[in-house]
């Protein structure tokens, strides 16, 4: 691996760079509170060689945002499915964007009707 191989992974959303310890700290929350959404299955880390969790920057923002349902008051479990659903919903809003977005490249006569 070269230097440019290691840097690259620092623009990577997906690459397991926290470790439990550190995700915590980042999140402000404990480590009980990964390991509670990671067994709702909210977020899956990544085990290094030694079987230590690692999380990516991605797994972060989805842990953040279950960390702020539950502070408002939301049950872990329920704030586990809120997040899967509105990440769920964001990746269909885009796919439907992209699909929009390709209707109007092949007839651009019909854009903008409807």
């Amino acid at each position: 691996m070269t230097a440019d191989d290691s840097f690259s992974r620092l623009d990577d959303d997906d690459y397991p760079a926290y470790t439990m310890g550190r995700a915590a700290e980042m999140l402000g929350t404990t480590q009980g509170f990964l390991r509670a959404i990671g067994e709702a299955r909210l977020i899956t880390p990544l085990r290094s060689d030694g079987g230590h969790r690692r999380y990516s920057r991605y797994q972060l923002r989805i842990a953040a945002r279950a960390r702020e349902l539950v502070d408002q008051g939301t049950p872990i479990e329920a704030a586990c499915r809120i997040v899967i659903l509105e990440d769920q919903l964001e990746e269909a809003q885009r796919i439907n964007a992209e699909y929009r977005k390709a209707a109007e490249a092949e007839n651009p006569t019909t854009a903008g009707s409807g």
